[in-house]
């Protein structure tokens, strides 16, 4: 039996095809804009910490508290429209996941690094000071590149730990890079659009360009080890399939002990659902 297709009007494909067009653009716009905002809060709050105080400890307190604050307030207000990355690796993620496409992931990728640059831009004309200053810190040493492998697997644990227990992630990544400012040595950038974007300021905050290699590095290979742990961990998966994550290849579903239980207990309720008080009462 043949069942007809039904054809949906042109005007209508248009508006449709119109909508997810729109749709696409406010999601772009939110990497932008979000990762734009980050990254001036960080300088700008870098500046004005150093401005106020020589001691460079206040400045660092005044630099966490600022990007904790915005932090959660991007990420709750954004999040909803494009899902707040604001970071290449957390995109890369997603798209090994299979819920990016290649075009999502390239297009998030150049505007968070376009956005950042611009930030850099912006904390640099609020405090009325000279672009184009590529003198930063260098931060290449072999501790600081350890720093951000521990820095990037404890974001992306943070991350999926908090989306599978359906809890705050704006509030957990802001507490989580909070902490990594002080506990590690590279004050946990754990974001190449970060990274780059902190090479175009010489201020409080700054990074050398020399020092990208080491970051990256870090970064890349936090990231390789974060996320089929994360998927073997919190989602469940083999470790086989966790690591298929990587390629892009790991199945929709699997079948785990823990989810064969599940559906055996959820076929007995079914078949045999437990007996209520006033079935107690009826049977006595």
């Amino acid at each position: 039996i043949k069942i007809p297709q039904c054809k949906i009007p042109a005007s209508l494909r248009k508006k449709n095809d119109e909508k997810k067009m729109k749709s696409y653009g406010r999601r772009l716009a939110a990497e932008f804009f979000g990762t734009m905002y980050l990254v001036a809060v960080i300088i700008g709050s870098g500046m004005m910490g150093d401005n106020l105080s020589g001691d460079d400890g206040v400045a660092l307190l005044g630099n966490t508290l600022a990007t904790w604050g915005i932090l959660y307030v991007l990420i709750s207000c954004l999040g909803p429209i494009s899902g707040a990355h604001f970071n290449p690796v957390v995109s890369c993620c997603f798209y090994l996941k299979n819920e990016l496409c290649i075009v999502d992931f390239v297009s998030y990728t150049i505007f968070q690094i376009g956005g950042g640059i611009v930030g850099a831009y912006v904390a640099h004309a609020m405090f009325m000071k000279r672009n184009g200053e590529f003198d930063g810190k260098d931060r290449d040493t072999d501790g600081e590149m350890f720093s951000e492998f521990i820095a990037t697997v404890g974001l992306l644990v943070t991350i999926f730990g908090f989306i599978n227990a359906k809890a705050d992630v704006a509030m957990g990544v802001g507490l989580y890079i909070t902490a990594g400012y002080w506990f590690t040595s590279s004050t946990s950038f754990a974001n190449p659009a970060v990274t780059i974007a902190r090479s175009f300021t010489d201020t409080f905050a700054a990074i050398s360009p020399k020092s990208f290699q080491a970051y990256f590095i870090g970064q890349i290979l936090g990231m390789i080890f974060a996320l089929p742990a994360c998927e073997w961990l919190f989602f469940e998966r083999t470790p086989a399939h966790a690591l298929l994550t990587l390629f892009r290849s790991a199945p929709q579903s699997d079948f785990t002990p823990t989810n064969v239980r599940k559906e055996i207990s959820a076929s007995r309720e079914l078949d045999h659902p437990p007996l209520q008080d006033n079935d107690l009462e009826t049977a006595a």
